[in-house]
């Protein structure tokens, strides 16, 4: 059986963001993906301080994306800061939605 990678960029500034297998590296789930710190390939991420909550999954925060130019890609993604404790596969990863005009998923089956 052969192993699925997941390559994300960002669109406009060809920044690689993450990268990693498919599974508990990167996690789909509902249209995200969830990336583990080894996948993500960027500290550029930073809070907002905006909250949000989930019903079932818990408290989070909205995460910009600085880029090199200085430039914000303002909440392109998410951070749980309150989890469900039952799903470990979203504790404290960067979340990022699968569909986001700025972002470009390459899904392989070797890296």
């Amino acid at each position: 059986m052969r192993r699925q990678w997941v390559r994300i960029t960002h669109r406009p500034s060809g920044a690689l963001l993450a990268a990693g297998r498919l599974g508990w590296d990167i996690t789909p789930l509902e249209g995200n993906f969830y990336i583990s710190a080894k996948s993500l390939a960027t500290s550029s991420f930073r809070s907002s301080f905006i909250p949000g909550v989930c019903p079932y999954k818990g408290l989070y925060v909205w995460q910009d994306l600085r880029l090199p130019d200085g430039s914000l890609s303002r909440m392109l993604g998410w951070r749980y800061w309150l989890p469900n404790p039952l799903l470990p596969f979203i504790w404290f990863r960067i979340a990022l939605p699968r569909n986001h005009p700025e972002l470009a998923v390459e899904i392989t089956e070797s890296p």
